[in-house]
């Protein structure tokens, strides 16, 4: 059973940092596009990062360029995503998931694209 955990999320101040951890059970990474979304209470799901496979490139939306990184461990099969300067606005609930192809694409921004979400991990940014 193909299964993402996510973990890492917490209370932070702003202008903190954190680290969230993406990890994958019941398939292997390596070929696969990779994606962070997160909801806001009362918001739609809006994609974050994604990251294409085996190296692959990037890609950030405006909201969060210059501040988060995604990247890739295949062979822990894990994916995450630092956060440095976090602001208020980002306070959601982040998910990670596999897109159904190697690369991120056009339509990475689209949840629908997505298979096999995790259960999510709070990020609340609050002073």
């Amino acid at each position: 059973q193909v299964q993402f955990v996510e973990s890492g999320g917490g209370l932070v101040q702003p202008g903190g940092s954190l680290r969230l951890s993406c990890a994958a059970s019941g398939f292997t990474l390596d070929y696969y596009a990779i994606g962070w979304f997160r909801q806001a209470p009362g918001k739609e799901r809006e994609g974050v990062s994604c990251v294409g496979s085996s190296f692959g490139s990037t890609y950030y939306a405006d909201s969060v360029k210059g501040r988060f990184t995604i990247s890739r461990d295949d062979a822990r099969n894990t994916v995450y995503l630092q956060m440095n300067s976090l602001k208020p606005e980002d306070t959601a609930v982040y998910y990670c998931a596999t897109l159904r192809r190697s690369f991120c694409g056009a339509t990475m921004g689209d949840p629908y694209e997505y298979d096999s979400w995790g259960q999510g991990t709070q990020v609340t940014v609050s002073s």
